[in-house]
């Protein structure tokens, strides 16, 4: 893979924790500057620890996912301490598991602002930017469930299939303008938030953990595994090259071939 200017600048969000935050280190070691975004207290010192490790400049925003100004105001300051946002990856995302009948409406409305719309929120903010420069790329972190369907997850499935078909709109808009948009589709990732999926579906299937993880989660899959954080993060790197350059508009699998079936 070819050498990254530093000059380049990610904007990750959800970048604080779990698979945002593996894509924030792979792209800070091939030096990249790194806005991070999260709710976490400890942000700022996360942002600091990265840039003292690789070298690399950082910042930090609080930006609430659910909130469009919010949105705007991170990109605006984000671009005015680097100069421009050459790559965004939107990774911000919650879930909740319950059936159709029980599923409340405030879960389904988070669920859906935080999966989908906060990326056409970001996308919006940085597109002049890259659209001046005439580069730029869009990755969206979707999930296997943006290409099939999973019982109990109404709201994650909707937001994750709306996120395919705008990263989609996106590469037809971006074409001329030499942006990129892409999708990438894992199956389960070991984090924090598959944890607490772990213990929804027990509760909603009245069955074990274990029984969760190897007749639910995994059972899809030919590759028994869950998928690890490196594989995402190094598909991320790549599609932000100019190696990528003819990739656009698709939906790549990173799901042990849980979607070969």
């Amino acid at each position: 893979m070819e050498t990254v200017k530093k000059t380049q600048t990610v904007l990750i969000t959800g970048s604080t924790s779990g698979i945002g935050f593996g894509i924030a280190r792979a792209f800070a070691k091939a030096g990249y500057n790194i806005i991070f975004n999260g709710l976490e207290k400890e942000g700022p010192d996360i942002a600091a620890v990265v840039a003292k490790e690789f070298n690399v400049g950082t910042m930090y925003s609080p930006a609430n996912m659910l909130k469009p100004d919010e949105i705007a105001a991170m990109v605006t300051e984000g671009e005015s301490k680097f100069g421009s946002i050459e790559v965004l990856i939107n990774d911000a995302g919650i879930q909740f598991v319950g059936p159709i009948e029980d599923f409340p409406n405030d879960k389904w409305d988070a669920i859906i602002g935080i999966n989908l719309s906060s990326s056409f929120h970001t996308s919006k903010a940085v597109w002049k930017g890259m659209k001046n420069k005439k580069f730029g790329r869009i990755i969206n972190i979707a999930s296997a469930h943006g290409l099939v369907a999973s019982e109990f997850k109404s709201a994650y499935v909707a937001a994750k299939h709306g996120l395919v078909g705008l990263t989609k709109v996106l590469a037809l808009e971006g074409a001329e303008f030499g942006i990129t948009a892409n999708s990438i589709c894992p199956g389960y990732v070991k984090t924090p938030l598959v944890d607490k999926q772990i213990e929804d579906q027990a509760k909603a299937h009245n069955i074990s953990k274990e029984k969760v993880v190897s007749d639910i989660m995994l059972a899809p899959q030919a590759i028994k595994e869950f998928v690890d954080i490196e594989s995402v993060a190094a598909l991320a790197l790549y599609l932000a090259g100019n190696d990528a350059r003819m990739i656009t508009g698709a939906a790549l699998s990173i799901d042990g071939g849980w979607t070969a079936h």
